[in-house]
């Protein structure tokens, strides 16, 4: 069953609110309050580890001050560009980001860090091919469904074609590796599916297939492995597998209610492994407490709300599709950073979107959000093509 754009017809609410301009500008500023404590939180988080390395504690600051500057041109840009003009990207970026993900094994240019192999440098520039071809993968199917909206049912047009494309993007992805990015990828891409109206005993199909996949690969590789043996027990795989959750765990506990105050974590002292980039959430749980920690939520809460509320009243299908891949991709993030954080899932390196440290994420999230903010504005203009 088929979810569809939004009918037409405007509610009493809407019709008095015609213009979506003051949503928009509640959408912005969270997302800009959310990227600004993650450059003081940042700082806060790394400022030790930075003196150590680099001898400079402003060493992160600066670069994640740069990345917040350059995503606000991100986002302006992705807020004013034509809608329709997407469409014609949507192959070259595929192919681009594809590249990219092979160049990351083949090119020598693949950059290595924790074990894996999951960064591309070019140029002196340094990114993570995965992120993007998340987002390529995302303008993918929204527009490949949009040209084959009246035969999604059928196996051959609307599921199978899709399905493939994403088991070529996996393998170079598995090869990093970095697994957690393929279920996200792999979330995405059925949520989209779903939402799109392709064939619900399709859909069912690729997860009886995909699941025992899944579990034999987890199984196959001995860290994976003890991850999850130790996110089972944590304390009793203290110092190895179940040390990041037990510090985490340790951050949040010690920050109670109010927090201990801004730059005043104790795991953040070489005791809690990446503090400023997977585990940031931690020590904001720390810092700032239970109320920083249900006012940070709160923020995402808004984000993503808006970002379905949008993708549900604009009047175009391909429109409909890229927000909410683009929130799928957002909220899928959140949910699994800060499961992990809290002990609720296995340890699995992924940043936190707009706070944690990386340029890649911040940036292809600021564009995310310009993005949306684009079909909020233009919701009501058929951007497809017939």
């Amino acid at each position: 069953m088929r979810i569809k754009a939004y009918s037409g017809r405007k509610t009493q609410t809407e019709e008095q609110n015609p213009q979506p301009g003051g949503a928009d500008i509640k959408f912005l500023l969270c997302v800009l309050f959310l990227a600004g404590i993650g450059i003081v939180m940042v700082y806060s988080a790394s400022s030790t580890i930075a003196s150590e390395k680099f001898g400079s504690g402003y060493f992160f600051l600066r670069k994640q001050a740069f990345f917040f500057m350059l995503g606000v041109i991100v986002l302006a840009a992705a807020r004013y560009f034509p809608l329709k003009l997407l469409h014609g990207l949507a192959y070259p970026l595929l192919a681009l980001s594809f590249v990219f993900l092979v160049a990351v094994h083949i090119s020598g240019l693949g950059v290595s860090a924790g074990g894996a192999v999951r960064w591309l440098s070019i140029g002196g520039i340094t990114f993570q091919p995965a992120e993007f071809a998340r987002f390529a993968m995302i303008l993918f199917l929204a527009y490949s469904m949009t040209k084959k909206q009246d035969k999604l049912e059928d196996f051959y047009i609307g599921f199978l074609p899709h399905v493939l494309i994403l088991s070529i993007f996996v393998l170079p992805i598995l090869l990093q590796p970095d697994f957690g990015s393929v279920v996200i990828l792999g979330a995405i891409t059925w949520m989209m599916m779903f939402v799109a109206g392709v064939r619900i005993s399709h859909l069912v199909l690729s997860l009886m297939v995909s699941i025992p996949i899944l579990i034999a690969f987890l199984v196959s590789s001995n860290y994976r492995l003890q991850r999850i043996i130790a996110f089972w027990d944590p304390w009793e795989h203290a110092s190895d597998g179940g040390y990041q959750i037990i510090h985490s765990l340790m951050a949040f506990g010690s920050g109670g209610i109010w927090g201990a105050g801004v730059g005043k974590s104790y795991q953040k002292l070489f005791y809690l492994p990446e503090p400023h980039t997977d585990f940031i959430f931690s020590i904001i749980g720390e810092e700032f407490g239970l109320v920083g920690v249900l006012f940070i939520i709160g923020m995402y809460v808004l984000i993503i709300w808006k970002g379905i509320r949008i993708s549900m009243t604009t009047e175009d299908f391909f429109t409909c599709l890229l927000a909410m891949g683009l929130t799928a991709g957002i909220a899928i993030q959140v949910c699994v950073n800060m499961g992990v954080t809290l002990g609720l899932l296995p340890t699995k390196g992924l940043t936190l979107p707009f706070l944690s440290y990386g340029g890649t994420s911040l940036l292809l999230n600021m564009g995310a959000v310009g993005i949306l903010m684009n079909i909020s504005v233009n919701r009501e203009t058929v951007v497809s093509e017939k």
